[in-house]
């Protein structure tokens, strides 16, 4: 069955806006697979580390981390919820700019995945995509 997620920006070294979408995926995927996904839909690269957490708000010391490959490569997005009162899940990306999307799911019924539409894939978004290395050019030339 497919559920949507919705998936919002709360911080990052280039969040100067908002940004947010709804993402329909498999509820059997993994949180590898959801990273994967998130990477897609803000167009980032994927060349950092990254892990998920379990906690009220993105900072402070009561983090539930879940960053083992056992996690994230086995159990499913479906078992996570409902999460405990109270929490949130979030998923950070990259340790040194500290991406950080809240993730939660949507009120919406779960459905069946329709034959020709491939997923995960952003069913809706809002705001502005964060860039994610703010005034990098990969074609300049090095300024040596």
């Amino acid at each position: 069955m497919l559920i949507t997620l919705s998936v919002r920006l709360e911080s990052g070294m280039y969040a100067h806006h908002d940004w947010g979408c709804e993402l329909d995926i498999d509820d059997q995927a993994s949180l590898h697979d959801l990273h994967l996904a998130i990477q897609q839909a803000v167009h980032f690269d994927n060349d950092h580390l990254y892990a998920f957490f379990i906690s009220r708000k993105t900072q402070g010391a009561e983090r539930q981390l879940f960053d083992g490959e056992e996690f994230s490569h086995g159990a499913s997005i479906a078992s996570l919820f409902p999460l405990p009162a109270g929490k949130k899940l979030f998923y950070w990306f990259d340790f040194g700019d500290d991406w950080i999307f809240q993730v939660g799911k949507s009120r919406k019924r779960p459905k069946d995945a329709g034959p020709d539409a491939p997923y995960p894939r952003v069913s809706g978004e809002s705001g502005t995509r964060p860039v994610q290395y703010e005034g990098y050019d990969p074609h300049a030339e090095p300024e040596w």
